[in-house]
């Protein structure tokens, strides 16, 4: 399989498949690596997948948010990440975690605390973080960083989407603060920012780093997120940005891209050296190069990445490739490396398991 990138930091990527961070729900209750999420993840190299993800992995306890979630912590979890790199890399696929704080979207059963997030939230029943839980945060990613790296993974994904802690940082509608880190978009952007800057010291440039942006939603606002897009672009301190669009095809309904779809306004940005990856119901070999030929630099595959652990190398052997259907039958999904609680939570997703899916067989 050809078309290798090479990114900022000169790690090479060998082909334009990428895992994207999914939620799985298999590690173990401490954050520590589990058989089941090891197995489910090396498969995903071995298939093929030319970048192999972790997700959503919590830096410190305040930001779990749900079951089974790995974490990059301390030391109790240097053996598993350490192991879970080695695995990932024999297959040729670059290693990454992914690394997340809930912010509001978190649980007293798991934290031990109130949910925090940039301002209090009444629906959350969260409280506004204060300046140095800020600082902590900054701090943990940074820690995170530099614990993957000595873990052996090639780089790590930033998750600055889908509703958590540093999405509501940039949501205009959640992040009410009046210091320096709410009101502008420079303020609201400014803890990713510290956060890149931080990694960027401690790992050094050959340690690669992207982040997770979502362009709608949570009170997202898809003109600020592409003015903002461009401007990391044009820092260069990420080798990539990864767009969780939902639908890559979906159209714009209003504002300065209405009639344009997803996929295209953020492969029209200018991005200089930075890559763009993005995800969001591909499935089929075709929407595969509708979504390159757009001008995006590789694609993130989500549930056909679940469905079929070998996706990229279906697609090397037949270009016009299309995904299983989903329901999938559990017999289908335990043999392309699900454990019976990934399959479990997967029933939560309408339509994804066959029914009764929730009965263990």
């Amino acid at each position: 399989m050809s078309d290798a990138l090479t990114f900022i930091s000169g790690k090479k990527m060998p082909n334009p498949f990428m895992l994207a961070p999914l939620t799985n729900m298999q590690s173990n209750d401490d954050g520590t690596l589990s058989e089941a999420e090891y197995k489910w993840l090396t498969m995903r190299a071995m298939g093929g997948f030319g970048l192999t993800m972790t997700c959503a992995t919590f830096a410190e306890q305040s930001g779990k948010g749900f079951d089974g979630q790995l974490a990059a912590v301390d030391d109790s979890h240097m053996a598993g990440l350490t192991r879970l790199a080695e695995g990932i890399k024999q297959y040729d696929s670059l290693a990454y975690t992914q690394i997340i704080h809930g912010g509001m979207r978190t649980f007293k059963e798991f934290t031990g605390q109130q949910p925090v997030g940039p301002s209090a939230n009444e629906e959350f029943k969260s409280r506004a973080m204060t300046l140095d839980e800020i600082k902590a945060t900054e701090k943990a990613f940074i820690h995170a960083a530099v614990m993957s790296q000595k873990a052996g993974f090639d780089g790590m994904e930033i998750h600055g989407a889908h509703g958590y802690l540093l999405c509501q940082f940039l949501s205009s509608e959640i992040n009410k603060r009046d210091d320096d880190y709410g009101g502008s978009l420079e303020n609201r952007t400014r803890l990713i920012d510290d956060i890149i800057t931080g990694i960027g010291a401690a790992c050094g440039p050959g340690f690669s780093l992207a982040l997770r942006l979502s362009p709608d939603r949570f009170g997202i606002d898809i003109v600020e997120i592409a003015s903002y897009f461009e401007r990391l672009c044009d820092g260069g301190a990420l080798d990539f940005i990864d767009m969780s669009l939902w639908d890559s095809f979906q159209k714009v309904e209003s504002g300065p891209f209405k009639g344009q779809r997803l996929v295209d306004v953020f492969a029209g940005l200018e991005r200089r050296q930075t890559k763009l990856t993005v995800a969001g119901k591909i499935m089929t070999g075709g929407e595969v190069q509708d979504v390159l030929d757009s001008g995006v630099d590789f694609v993130a595959l989500g549930r056909a990445g679940i469905l079929h652990h070998n996706w990229p190398q279906k697609f090397a052997a037949d270009q016009n490739f299309q995904s299983l259907q989903p329901p999938a039958s559990r017999a289908h999904l335990a043999a392309e490396g699900l454990s019976d609680g990934f399959i479990d939570y997967m029933s939560t997703w309408e339509g994804f398991v066959e029914e009764g899916g929730l009965q263990r067989v």
